[in-house]
C-alpha cells in the first residue's frame, strides 16, 4: 500500500497563505488524478484541486485564482499552494491520488492521507 503524509496545515489569518505537502511512501507509476479535497463539520467532502494524468489542473470556483495544485515527481510529493485564505477555508484538507498503480501491487487503487487541519481566523 502506499502511505500519504500531509503537512503544512495550522492556524492562518485572512488574507495570509499556507502551502500543504504530501509525500507519498511509494513511487506511483501511474495514476488517473491527483487532487486535494477538504472538508468541514456537517458538510461533505469537497474537492479543491485536481491534476490530471495529462497535466490538466482544475479547481472549482470557490478556490480558482487563490490555490495552486504542483507535484514533484522525484520526491513523490504533491503540493497544495493557498493564497488569499479567507475564513470559508477553514476545513480538514486531504490530499488523494485516485486509480494509482504501484510497483508490487496488482491493479489500481486509490489513496487518501490522513488530513490536515487548516483553521483560518482572526
Amino acid at each position: 500500500q502506499v502511505q500519504l503524509v500531509e503537512s503544512g496545515g495550522g492556524l492562518v489569518q485572512p488574507g495570509g497563505s499556507l502551502r500543504l505537502s504530501c509525500t507519498a511512501s511509494r513511487s506511483i507509476f501511474s495514476f488517473a488524478s491527483m487532487g486535494w479535497y477538504r472538508q468541514s463539520p456537517g458538510e461533505e467532502r469537497e474537492l479543491v484541486a485536481l491534476l490530471t494524468n495529462g497535466g490538466a489542473t482544475n479547481y472549482p470556483d470557490s478556490v480558482k485564482g487563490r490555490f495552486t495544485l504542483s507535484r514533484d515527481n522525484t520526491k513523490n510529493a504533491l503540493y497544495l499552494q493557498m493564497n488569499s485564505l479567507k475564513a470559508e477555508d477553514t476545513a480538514v484538507y486531504y490530499c488523494n491520488i485516485y486509480g494509482a498503480t504501484v510497483a508490487g501491487i496488482l491493479g489500481s487503487r486509490s489513496y487518501w492521507g490522513q488530513g490536515t487541519q487548516v483553521t483560518v481566523s482572526s
